[in-house]
């Protein structure tokens, strides 16, 4: 098959981690007998520094001409600025949006090279394999009005939370379809004891799982749910939540991998294109030296090539590979290792 790949590497480590999953996205199109064709454009600090914003008109366009996106990371000390009016995040944001990317994948696999370098025992991550299927373009990050204000001689902040069904109904839906293709249990995650529009949530989430006859539909509150992440995760198929929460208890389910260096994510909407990303930030301290663990970003090489290639062979192959390396013992240095970020590459290429 053909297909047009845009890649923004971004800031900090992104240049490094993005050339690791693009080789490996290039052996995996030569070994298939595909013609993949990457182009790469600017998003976040870098192009705020070269063109005043953080997602240039250009970069957006070949984003929406294209049948994928993988990116790198954004944001850095020297944009940390939370009052500037242009901050890296905002390019992100905006082509998430621009995209119609309305719910973020986050695969979280306990991989048994990898057991010891978590912070749980060993029996609690052994076997963890779940999914959390994050609503991305609605709630408090989206919601408006917000603002700040003078009030009684302080200051008072607004932020608005805000869903519609049909927001809450296609994210829902689509968690229900990818565990028809795993264990069958799609965990919903609320504060309908509290907040009006989880309630909302929950009511929509019941609706739509009456159509998924075959899939069991749970709900939980989610700061229950952040417990059980860690005292019972292996419970766990496929959890669905909405923008703010999903966001928390995706990085708190990183954890159980040991390193958020080996977490790979997919942003997903109604077509085929998608956004893929490894979860972890730009790590400027440590950019440029070639230690970075690219394998989060070549992980999410293979998710690009399951949901928006269709490939889902080659998407395996490369897991596969990525399995392979750690039980050969390569090991960046965020794995307790020495292997730089070209040999890591090396590693899974040589696996393939």
């Amino acid at each position: 098959m053909n297909a047009k790949i845009v890649v923004l590497p971004g800031d900090g480590i992104g240049p490094e981690i993005t050339a690791e999953a693009q080789r490996v996205l290039e052996a995996v199109a030569k070994k298939g007998g595909h013609e993949f064709t990457f182009s790469e454009h600017l998003i976040g600090g870098i192009a705020i520094d070269e063109t005043g914003t953080a997602l240039p008109d250009e970069t957006l366009k070949a984003a929406q001409e294209a049948d994928a996106v993988l990116l790198g990371a954004v944001g850095g000390p020297k944009w940390d600025d939370p009052k500037a009016k242009v901050r890296p995040e905002q390019g992100l944001l905006k082509i998430r949006k621009s995209l119609g990317l309305f719910a973020n994948l986050r695969p979280v696999r306990g991989y048994k090279e990898l057991l010891e370098a978590s912070p749980l025992k060993t029996e609690r991550v052994e076997g963890v394999d779940l999914l959390v299927v994050r609503e991305l373009t609605g709630g408090l990050y989206f919601g408006r009005p917000q603002f700040r204000e003078p009030h009684q001689g302080e200051e008072r902040a607004v932020d608005t939370l805000e869903y519609t069904t049909p927001e809450i109904r296609r994210v829902v839906k689509l968690a229900c379809d990818i565990a028809r293709g795993r264990r069958k249990l799609v965990t919903s995650v609320d504060k309908a004891n509290v907040i009006e529009t989880s309630r909302l949530w929950r009511d929509t989430a019941n609706a739509v799982a009456q159509d998924y006859p075959d899939v069991t539909l749970e709900h939980q509150l989610v700061d229950s749910c952040a417990m059980r992440l860690v005292t019972n995760p292996k419970s766990f198929d496929v959890i669905v939540t909405e923008n703010m929460f999903g966001d928390i208890l995706s990085d708190e389910a990183a954890v159980l991998t040991g390193s958020l260096g080996m977490l790979p994510s997919a942003s997903l909407g109604e077509g085929k294109i998608g956004l893929y990303e490894p979860i972890h930030g730009s790590a400027p301290d440590i950019a440029g030296q070639g230690i970075a663990n690219p394998l989060g970003t070549i992980l999410s090489a293979a998710l690009l090539l399951r949901h928006s290639l269709r490939l889902e062979a080659e998407a395996k192959a490369v897991e596969d590979a990525v399995e392979r390396t750690l039980a050969s013992g390569v090991r960046p240095r965020d794995l307790g290792g020495d292997a730089t970020t070209r040999k890591v590459g090396d590693a899974v290429l040589s696996h393939l």
